[in-house]
């Protein structure tokens, strides 16, 4: 596909970089958790233990949802694709579906508090957001295509 005559300001391709590590430690992170093993199941709490050991078999399906189009996403505004946005939507679908589960069918707030477990969470949500907004606007200002 060919790339837009339309020059990206340095801020664009600082900007795409950023959310390119963002993904890199979103994969660190879905990293360190499918790898979690006996020695790090013994270091957690009681109730993270268990909250643990009791996630649905498809929570793994929707953090890989969350996490690899957002990487995927990053690379294609790096090579001015327009895709960037319908992958970041899929990414946004991904965080949505995650955590909607974690914060609405588990007693995580109750126990835990506000507090100490929305604000990353509500982070991620919200970088998500950035994600496909930035894409759109790179989109409308004929940045990528």
């Amino acid at each position: 596909m060919p790339l837009s005559k339309q020059k990206p300001p340095t801020w664009f391709w600082i900007v795409a970089v950023l959310l390119l590590l963002w993904a890199a430690a979103g994969m660190f992170a879905l990293f360190a958790h499918l790898t979690v093993d006996a020695k790090a199941l013994a270091a957690m709490s009681d109730y993270d233990r268990a909250f643990y050991l009791k996630l649905p078999v498809w929570f793994d399906f929707f953090y890989w949802l969350a996490v690899l189009p957002a990487l995927s996403g990053s690379m294609a505004l790096l090579r001015r694709s327009r895709k960037a946005r319908e992958v970041y939507i899929v990414s946004l679908i991904g965080v949505i579906a995650q955590f909607g589960w974690v914060f609405g069918a588990t007693d995580l707030i109750a126990v835990k508090g506000a507090a100490a477990t929305v604000p990353f969470p509500l982070f991620i949500f919200l970088m998500a957001i950035v994600q496909v907004w930035f894409a759109g606007i790179a989109i409308k200002r004929r940045w990528i295509s």
